[in-house]
């Protein structure tokens, strides 16, 4: 890779930021398109988050991702924010005009979808009852996708319960906010459970869920990529659920980030994938 002083370049900010593959994923597609382009990995403190960001045009950075936890917080540090992101109440792709104003917008529930669909090619989630765990960022954008995709009741759990019933306020409809502890009786009847938690990423405690009450049709959908096969997802695949990995919703987010930032919109490929995957 030639670094010049005409090569745009992105990134991802997030503390920490060294699990994320967004850098492995992006500079693949660049690579793979002949674009003189860096994707680079910003480990930056809540505390500098807004210092970071507005630092974005001055270093003449095309934009930026935004991993946990600064999602929900830099919506108030952008210039402006698309109506997506504005409903969900986080943003995680980040554009820098041409006037130096910032553009949050969120895909995270696009990917989401997306990748469900690609997954499990039969499964509408019109209908369906999605048990939701996590209220952070993640979770915001995928309960808000879900809703539009005409679940019959979203049910989010989370353990500050104040930050689920915020969300579900904010959502309104379908969506219902229910106590952490109340998660397991919650499954009875659900068709999609999403952990949208740290829960089961590397260096973090597993997922403590009854999955066995999980109805035998319902799906599982872990969002942690890191590692790919949570204590979650092996517990599902080992009692014959269909599980749905992470990695994937990251594949389908980056989609509008690089068209923007670099001009070309990449395709997910099986080869993509596998060399995301094989990076450390």
């Amino acid at each position: 890779m030639s670094i010049t002083g005409k090569t745009k370049v992105a990134g991802v900010m997030g503390w920490p930021v060294g699990h994320s593959k967004s850098p492995a994923l992006h500079n693949y597609w660049l690579s793979t398109h002949g674009i003189d382009g860096v994707y680079v990995p910003m480990a930056v403190e809540p505390a500098r988050l807004a210092d970071a960001l507005q630092g974005l045009p001055a270093l003449g950075f095309s934009g930026c991702n935004l991993t946990v936890p600064h999602k929900e917080a830099a919506l108030k540090m952008v210039d402006r924010v698309t109506p997506e992101a504005e409903r969900i109440g986080a943003i995680n792709t980040v554009f820098v005009g041409q006037d130096s104003k910032l553009t949050g917008t969120n895909t995270d529930g696009f990917g989401f979808l997306a990748n469900l669909k690609s997954a499990v090619p039969g499964l509408d989630p019109a209908g369906v009852k999605a048990l939701v765990l996590g209220a952070g960022g993640a979770a915001r954008a995928v309960c808000a996708a879900l809703l539009d995709a005409g679940c019959r009741k979203v049910v989010i759990a989370n353990r500050n319960q104040e930050r689920a019933t915020t969300l579900a306020g904010v959502l309104g409809g379908n969506a219902e906010a229910i106590a952490w502890d109340e998660r397991h009786a919650a499954l009875a009847d659900t068709g999609l459970l999403i952990n949208a938690t740290s829960l089961g990423m590397t260096g973090q405690p597993a997922l403590d869920i009854a999955i066995a009450r999980l109805p035998r049709t319902g799906v599982v959908y872990d969002l942690v990529y890191a590692p790919l096969e949570t204590p979650l997802l092996a517990a599902a695949r080992a009692g014959g659920w269909k599980a749905v990995d992470g990695l994937g919703m990251l594949l389908y987010q980056a989609q509008a980030g690089f068209a923007g930032w670099f001009g070309v919109t990449p395709e997910i490929t099986p080869e993509l994938r596998a060399y995301v995957l094989s990076q450390p």
